[in-house]
C-alpha cells in the first residue's frame, strides 16, 4: 500500500497571481507582449481573468516592484525597456520566490519587520501610535472570542511597517504579507496558548515603540517572529 501512496504526487494550488504573472511571461517569451507595450486596464484585465481586483493589482504591484513594468503618468502600465531575455529571466525568479518557503519566509521576517519596529519607535507620531493601539485591541478582542485573528495580526504589523515612514521598506513587508497569511492558514496550528502569547508580545512591540525605544522594538518583534516561528514547527 505504501508503495502505491508513493506513486500520487501532492497537489499544489498555485496562487491565482502566479497564473497572471505566468501569463504575462508567456505573451512576452512568444514576442506578443514587447518592450514598452502598454497592458490592458486594471479593470479590462480582472475582467478577463474572472479574479477579484486584488489579485490583479497583487501581481502587477509585484511585476512593478521588480522592474518589469512601468507606471507612466496618462499612459497607463507598460512593460519595461528591457530585452525579451531579461524580462523572463526576472519573470522565472519571481514564480520560483513564490514557492512555499516557511523557513525562507520567516528569516526575511526577522530581517525587514525587525528594522521596522526600529525605525517606528523613532518615527511614528500621536496618530500614528493610536492607530497601532486599536489595531493591538481589535486582535485581543477576537482572539479571545476564539477567532484565530489572522488578519487583524497582520494589519497590526502591516502599521508598524507604515509607521516606520521607508517607503522601499513598507512595500516589501507589504509585498509577502499575502504569502504570511497564506502559510499560517495551511499550518492551521494557532492553540490558545499562542494566541494569549501574541497578545502579550504586541504590547510589548507597542510599548517599546511608545517609549521610542528602538533596540527594545526590534528585540520584541524579533522574538514575537521567532516565537510564531516555533509554534509551528510543534
Amino acid at each position: 500500500m505504501n508503495k502505491i501512496l508513493d506513486e500520487f504526487e501532492t497537489i499544489v494550488i498555485e496562487n491565482p497571481s502566479d497564473i497572471i504573472i505566468r501569463q504575462i511571461r508567456e505573451l512576452i517569451k512568444d514576442g506578443k507582449l514587447q518592450p514598452g507595450d502598454k497592458l490592458p486596464s486594471e479593470a479590462a484585465l480582472q475582467k478577463k481573468f474572472e479574479v477579484k481586483r486584488g489579485v490583479v493589482r497583487d501581481a502587477l504591484k509585484k511585476l512593478e516592484f521588480y522592474g518589469i513594468l512601468k507606471t507612466k503618468p496618462q499612459s497607463g502600465t507598460v512593460i519595461a525597456n528591457l530585452g525579451p531575455q531579461a524580462l523572463e529571466g526576472l519573470l522565472s525568479n519571481i514564480l520560483k520566490l513564490e514557492k512555499n518557503d516557511y523557513e525562507s519566509l520567516h528569516d526575511t521576517r526577522m530581517v525587514l519587520e525587525g528594522h521596522a519596529a526600529a525605525l517606528a519607535a523613532t518615527r511614528a507620531n500621536e496618530s500614528m501610535i493610536t492607530e497601532l493601539e486599536e489595531l493591538k485591541n481589535s486582535y485581543e478582542k477576537k482572539s479571545k472570542s476564539g477567532d484565530r485573528a489572522l488578519n487583524a495580526d497582520i494589519c497590526f504589523h502591516l502599521k508598524i511597517a507604515e509607521a516606520a515612514e521607508s517607503s522601499v521598506l513598507n512595500s516589501l513587508i507589504t509585498m509577502i504579507s499575502p504569502d504570511i497569511l497564506s502559510m499560517f492558514y495551511k499550518l492551521n496550528r494557532t492553540s490558545s496558548k499562542r494566541l494569549q502569547d501574541t497578545i502579550e508580545e504586541h504590547d510589548l512591540i507597542l510599548q517599546a515603540i511608545k517609549e521610542k525605544n528602538p533596540q527594545m522594538a526590534e528585540k520584541a518583534m524579533r522574538n514575537h517572529i521567532a516565537q510564531g516561528y516555533a509554534s509551528s514547527q510543534i
